[in-house]
């Protein structure tokens, strides 16, 4: 985990957004990873974008996991997903995002509106806690990491925790093939 001093997330409140506190609050008793095994660390806010985070903190990408939310339009309704990636990929938004969706089209949604339908900042948007409709897609890679390192829904903090428990969040679903190395997407584009 680098540098990274941490605690249980439960017992810090003040270090996550509202919605992620609720969702740590309502943590399923049985689900496969113990609440007390999510863990969150404070981190200077200026440094919460992965590569500054990462080397301020010495947290490898390969364990440093974003959330990106997705959006895509089918009759006029917009839907959306989050999707959780290793650093070291890209979604594979007009290919495996797009299809799970069943859009058309799909594209990172608008900062503005992550922020307002999460209730988290820009920056710091977590798969926990986020509205029950969507999906959660989480990459298999970021399951197979062991730990992992992930927004806490603000930019002052950092939450550490099991891959597996990503997997198991209420509508997430693990999908192999979400993401592409970063290399792959550099060679194809």
């Amino acid at each position: 985990m680098g540098t990274l001093k941490t605690e249980p997330a439960r017992t810090r409140p003040d270090l996550l957004a509202a919605p992620t506190a609720a969702a740590l609050d309502a943590w399923p008793a049985e689900a496969p990873v113990d609440v007390d095994e999510v863990l969150v660390a404070p981190i200077d806010p200026t440094l919460a974008d992965t590569a500054a985070f990462c080397e301020a903190y010495e947290v490898g990408l390969d364990i440093s996991a974003n959330c990106v939310v997705v959006a895509g339009k089918r009759e006029g309704v917009t839907r959306y997903a989050a999707c959780v990636i290793l650093a070291t990929t890209r979604a594979d938004v007009n290919g495996v995002v797009r299809k799970m969706l069943d859009v058309r089209k799909a594209s990172f949604a608008p900062m503005a509106e992550a922020v307002e339908l999460t209730g988290m900042e820009y920056g710091g948007i977590t798969p926990i806690g986020l509205p029950e409709s969507w999906p959660i897609l989480v990459d298999s890679r970021v399951i197979a990491a062991g730990h992992v390192i992930i927004g806490s829904g603000v930019r002052h903090s950092k939450i550490a925790l099991p891959g597996p428990a990503l997997g198991a969040l209420p509508n997430a679903q693990v999908v192999e093939g979400l993401a592409k190395t970063v290399d792959t997407v550099a060679r194809e584009t």
